[in-house]
């Protein structure tokens, strides 16, 4: 937690829930997407936008499930979006082939899909400013699932 809230969830090698400050983690196992990462060479200051007055702060706690089933939000994407008007055109912009959002306080954005293809169809259109890469979401980390693989070979 020294090294900031996101960190601990990482730790574990599983997808996770975290709460407080990343000291209350419970599992959770979700769909395994695929996922267009842009970044748009911009640097957000995540202090500038947490210190924002205008930032949203009476969000009402929703307990695990209710989130899993309801409709992704981010406090700090309309903040953002205002602010630095490439996020917000490539939002828009990805928005139109499959739902995209900011990542924590950004400044990267990322759109879902069901299948790598489509992704990489998608990936032709981010603008030419802004660089992107593909991912596959998995519920048990590479390094973790590689941990066990040789923890097993060698018993």
């Amino acid at each position: 937690m020294q090294l900031g809230a996101d960190v601990p969830v990482f730790i574990y090698g599983f997808s996770a829930f975290a709460e407080g400050i990343g000291e209350k983690i419970q599992p959770v196992y979700i769909k395994e997407k695929w996922y267009l990462v842009t970044y748009p060479n911009i640097n957000i200051s995540t202090a500038d936008i947490f210190n924002d007055p205008k930032l949203v702060r009476n969000t009402k706690y929703r307990h695990l499930q209710e989130l899993l089933s309801s409709p992704f939000t981010n406090n700090c994407e309309n903040l953002v979006r205002t602010k630095f008007i490439k996020i917000n055109e490539i939002i828009c912009l990805l928005s139109k082939y499959a739902p995209t959002r900011l990542t924590g306080t950004g400044s990267c954005v990322f759109s879902e899909f069901d299948n790598k293809k489509s992704a990489y169809e998608v990936m032709n259109f981010i603008p030419k400013y802004a660089n992107g890469f593909i991912a596959k979401g998995t519920n048990i980390s590479s390094l973790h699932q590689l941990l066990i693989m040789n923890k097993l070979l060698i018993n």
